[in-house]
């Protein structure tokens, strides 16, 4: 009889799901109806969401107390056998061995046995298993397709091509692997392309890999996702992607945290990208740290950012027709007001610089505090006599994410 006093005591132990003493119920039964389905910190957009749902349907994989599932944090081997044994039902292919490293009262010995001995899982010399070890994700592949018994059907190096980042597949995982894909198994996040294969295996890309598996077996329905590897070998990697007009570009600018100009000046800005701006697919078409150079100039109403110039990068240059929003918000310097108090984490146009020095009466506005290092003696006679100025007031992080105006492509290769 199931007890919350026990499942309380054994859930520390278990963590990544819900095993049970005793024999391996058959995965085509019903999840208990105590299973946990939904989790805290898994929501309905997250990419792995209905993989983990699925499975926890089924009861292949568990929560925690706290009602959170944890899908980022890594998967071990014996965690991964515990799973391999909840998740698939095998005979042995194999006699059992035992591991120096795993005591018989391991808790996930008889699951590491079980996945030894029907072929999902091996050792490692010295007749070692490393319970404790981190996954990566290249051995959960090898584990699955070895288990499975599948084998690849088209050329191994053409099948792997698919994978940017192939030659860092080990050799023992070559053939593996292509197989897995063959069989749809792989699943790649957040680009479809990169297989990361020697990176830790989390909890939600164990799941992904699950289920596929048991796709490919045709025991659960497909589930429908981009990152889902397809596994057409033939089928050639475009060597363009059409960034199309609207596509929002996400910027950074640390050298300060507000920028100050005259409603009149144009001032030269580079921008960061902050974040990789990626397609429906997963592909990176414009990655985090490209530089996108450009002009604050005026315009009706305030100041704009218009985009000239994007730099990847690998060095690669696109002329691209991007802007901000207009930004009408002023702030206003008057005679006598603190210059440090005005251009503390500031940068200034050229104009601003010299509308500043004139209406303060301070001259010692440091060259790296204007944008282009301008000079700014030849514009201060432009506000002499004036008792206070409104400048425009640009906060970067929100002011000058931009929208690219016009449709235009960029090289994968």
């Amino acid at each position: 009889m199931f007890s919350l006093n026990s499942w309380k005591q054994s859930t520390a132990a278990l963590m990544t799901l819900s095993v049970t003493a005793g024999t391996v119920a058959p995965f085509i039964l019903p999840a208990p109806s105590f299973a946990q389905t939904t989790f805290s910190d898994v929501n309905s957009n997250y990419w792995a969401g209905e993989f983990i749902q699925k499975l926890s349907e089924r009861g292949v994989i568990a929560g925690f107390p706290d009602g959170t599932f944890r899908p980022e944090e890594p998967v071990t081997r014996a965690q991964f056998a515990a799973m391999v044994r909840k998740a698939f039902q095998k005979a042995p292919k194999r006699e059992a061995t035992r591991f120096n490293d795993v005591a018989s009262n391991y808790w996930a010995y008889t699951a590491i046995q079980e996945a030894y001995t029907t072929g999902f899982l091996s050792g490692y010399p010295g007749n070692r298993f490393e319970p404790n070890q981190a996954i990566p994700r290249q051995q959960v592949l090898v584990s699955l397709a070895n288990g499975l018994e599948y084998s690849a059907s088209s050329d191994i190096q053409s099948t792997l091509q698919y994978y940017n980042d192939s030659s860092n597949i080990a050799g023992y995982a070559r053939s593996p692997i292509a197989a897995a894909t063959e069989k749809r198994i792989v699943v790649n996040y957040p680009n479809i392309n990169f297989l990361n294969p020697t990176q830790t295996t989390t909890r939600a890309q164990v799941a992904a890999f699950i289920y596929q598996a048991l796709v490919s077996t045709n025991q659960v329905s497909a589930i429908n996702s981009p990152y889902i590897v397809a596994g057409q070998s033939t089928t050639p990697k475009p060597v363009a992607v059409k960034i199309p007009q609207g596509t929002a570009i996400p910027i950074k600018y640390d050298k300060a945290e507000k920028i100050l100009v005259t409603k009149d000046e144009t001032a030269p800005l580079t921008l960061t990208v902050a974040q990789n701006v990626v397609t429906q697919e997963g592909t990176i078409v414009i990655p985090a740290g490209s530089q996108v150079v450009g002009q604050l100039k005026p315009v009706k109403g305030g100041s704009q950012f218009v985009a000239q110039k994007l730099v990847l990068p690998s060095g690669q240059e696109y002329q691209i027709n991007a802007t901000s929003e207009v930004i009408s918000k002023t702030e206003t310097v008057k005679k006598g007001t603190s210059t440090s108090a005005i251009i503390k984490n500031t940068v200034l146009g050229a104009g601003a610089a010299a509308a500043v020095s004139a209406v303060t009466g301070d001259r010692a506005i440091r060259a790296e505090e204007v944008l282009g290092g301008a000079g700014i003696g030849a514009l201060v006679g432009l506000f002499f006599g004036k008792k206070s100025v409104d400048l425009i007031a640009i906060d970067p992080d929100t002011d000058l994410q931009m929208t690219i105006n016009q449709d235009f492509q960029v090289s994968l290769k």
